[in-house]
């Protein structure tokens, strides 16, 4: 039986392109929307650094270099009717440990730069400086260079230094206690949160109006750290100190501390004694 023989065919090219697995599709369209976000935020950052001149009603971005060599950046708010011929009240912020890790805008995380970051007209001007991740706020270096830093302010803007309050949460509650202690008179109040202090410093703090504030199931800052201190004040005759303990509530207890009306009330109330 004769066999016929066939040709191999080769097959047509084909009128399509070749299309690529999906793993690679969806890593082309990850790198184009990573390289928009990143160009974006390139963009914002540099609108930013041209719109950071301190003007009334907003927050802005700020960088001090201190005589050590260092620097410290900051938010700084400056009220709407803010007048430059008229005393306004300062609150220096100190914010918590979290806040020491990221851009300058997480201290706006909480407190009083929240309300400026989210639009709320405030009636003075507002301090609140970024402490590195590697250091804290009741530590030498960083009270320094906050003593510096509010010099600087005081010496450009108009400020009522007979009003100028300080107030700080969790790390920033012990940075408050150590600067109030170190610098009684340069303050007319006190606001530590969720902090400790050394009640050793009683004598001194017991002339100053000092708001103390703590959640009683604190785990990370015991809640005992106020009660010492409050105790060691009135021990030593202070009669201007006020704890609010706050029940069942753990660390965060500055959410319900700065969303109290009546705190500010208080520190808009506070003046310097004249002795």
């Amino acid at each position: 039986m004769n066999s016929t023989h066939h040709p191999q065919q080769t097959p047509a090219p084909s009128r399509f392109c070749k299309v690529p697995p999906i793993q690679q599709i969806i890593k082309l369209a990850i790198s184009g929307i990573t390289f928009a976000w990143i160009l974006s935020l390139a963009l914002s950052n540099s609108c930013l650094a041209q719109t950071s001149e301190p003007s009334p009603g907003r927050q802005v971005e700020q960088n001090f270099a201190t005589s050590d060599g260092g620097s410290i950046s900051y938010l700084l708010y400056l009220p709407k009717n803010y007048d430059p011929a008229k005393k306004s009240q300062l609150i220096l912020f100190l914010h918590g440990r979290g806040e020491s890790y990221g851009p300058l805008s997480l201290v706006a995380k909480w407190g009083p730069p929240q309300f400026a970051a989210r639009g709320d007209e405030l009636p003075y001007v507002l301090l609140s400086p970024q402490c590195p991740g590697d250091d804290s706020w009741a530590k030498p270096t960083q009270q320094k260079r906050l003593i510096e830093l509010l010099d600087h302010i005081v010496q450009t803007h108009s400020i009522d230094q007979d009003s100028m309050c300080l107030t700080g949460l969790s790390m920033g509650g012990y940075g408050s206690w150590q600067m109030a202690a170190d610098h009684p008179k340069r303050f007319a109040s006190v606001v530590p949160v969720c902090g400790g202090g050394d009640p050793r410093d009683a004598e001194k703090l017991k002339a100053l109006p000092i708001w103390v504030f703590h959640g009683d199931q604190d785990s990370a800052v015991p809640f005992q750290r106020s009660v010492e201190m409050v105790d060691a004040i009135k021990q030593a005759g202070g009669t201007k100190i006020r704890f609010t303990s706050l029940e069942h509530i753990g660390h965060n207890c500055w959410s319900a501390t700065y969303a109290t009306p009546e705190l500010f009330q208080w520190i808009s109330q506070q003046k310097k004694s004249a002795d």
